[in-house]
């Protein structure tokens, strides 16, 4: 599967269509930078030695930040580029297993529904499946997440 694509209008997208992102490796800027940004400091994610005797045995991703790292992979994917009007959320997520300063992380899309809007013209519903994986194969994401596509006219 290649992983350079074209913008894509509402038109364009079709159900059952998939799409897989370049991997990318989380590092430890990754998550001060995250924490920076949304003031959550928690030690689980900034204290190597108090993450050391916790639960996953090392400093992990922030979920939201997995969830962040998710709609990276939607964008840089080239897309939606300049064709997403809106993020109109999610009806599901999971965060099965941690994402750890190191790990490579991918992500599989597929278009499971595509849906005019009758009170717009301009644009479109598209939802897309998504899992993110790391270096291993493991599941570290999945949801569904819904944009505002523009059309072509």
């Amino acid at each position: 599967m290649p992983y350079s694509y074209q913008p894509h209008y509402f038109e364009d997208f079709e159900e059952g269509q998939t799409f897989q992102s370049v991997g990318r490796t989380v590092t430890e800027t990754d998550l001060v930078l995250h924490s920076a940004f949304a003031g959550d400091w928690t030690e689980l994610h900034t204290n190597r030695h108090y993450a050391e005797d916790e639960y996953f045995g090392e400093r992990v991703a922030h979920g939201p930040m997995t969830f962040i790292l998710a709609t990276g992979f939607v964008y840089r994917s080239g897309i939606v580029e300049r064709t997403v009007l809106a993020f109109l959320g999610m009806n599901y997520m999971d965060i099965p297993a941690p994402v750890g300063i190191g790990d490579t992380i991918s992500l599989e899309m597929e278009v499971v529904e595509k849906k005019d809007i009758s009170s717009r013209d301009d644009s479109g519903l598209v939802v897309l499946d998504t899992v993110m994986t790391n270096q291993d194969g493991e599941e570290v994401f999945s949801g569904d997440m819904k944009f505002l596509i523009k059309s072509k006219e």
